[in-house]
């Protein structure tokens, strides 16, 4: 599975600026949103189920990285996009320090394999810190989804 089949391009945010774990969500989902990916009337149950699955353990994986997830019946396919917040989110994350980069992934729920061997492509890509490290610098979103392609193409070596 590769990252730029789910990744929408035009939801990716190189420059965000939000106080919280929720602020996040919400412009994630959002720009997914404004993306067209996802109907306005779903963005408020999408990240009430993204919330909701916060509560049982955050997704803040630590070294700076947080993938928000959830099921929802509103799409048909997975659909991911990225975040990066210079300054850092406070995100309850497992480490205890801020988040810099954010995986936000929705999948329907009737594809649980898709959905976890998405999950097991965003982790495996950020476990590789010349992947991580690239990400940070990513001013565009077109330095984005060059770097994942370079990624898929397992160009980044760590």
């Amino acid at each position: 599975m590769k990252l730029c089949d789910f990744v929408v391009s035009e939801a990716i945010d190189t420059d965000l600026h939000v106080e919280n774990k929720e602020s996040v969500i919400r412009s994630m989902v959002g720009s997914l949103k404004e993306s067209g990916k996802i109907a306005a009337e779903d963005e408020e149950s999408i990240i009430a189920a993204i919330l909701k699955r916060e509560e049982l353990g955050s997704t803040g994986i630590g070294n700076g990285v947080a993938v928000p997830h959830t099921k929802h019946p509103s799409v048909n396919n997975l659909i991911a996009t990225v975040a990066i917040a210079s300054d850092g989110v406070e995100f309850a994350s497992l480490d205890g320090e801020k988040v810099f980069i954010f995986f936000l992934l929705v999948s329907p729920p009737d594809k649980p394999g898709d959905h976890l061997r998405a999950l097991e492509t965003i982790s495996r890509h950020l476990r590789n810190s010349n992947f991580c490290n690239f990400l940070k610098q990513s001013r565009t979103a077109e330095d984005v989804v060059e770097l994942l392609g370079e990624a898929d193409n397992n160009q980044l070596n760590d």
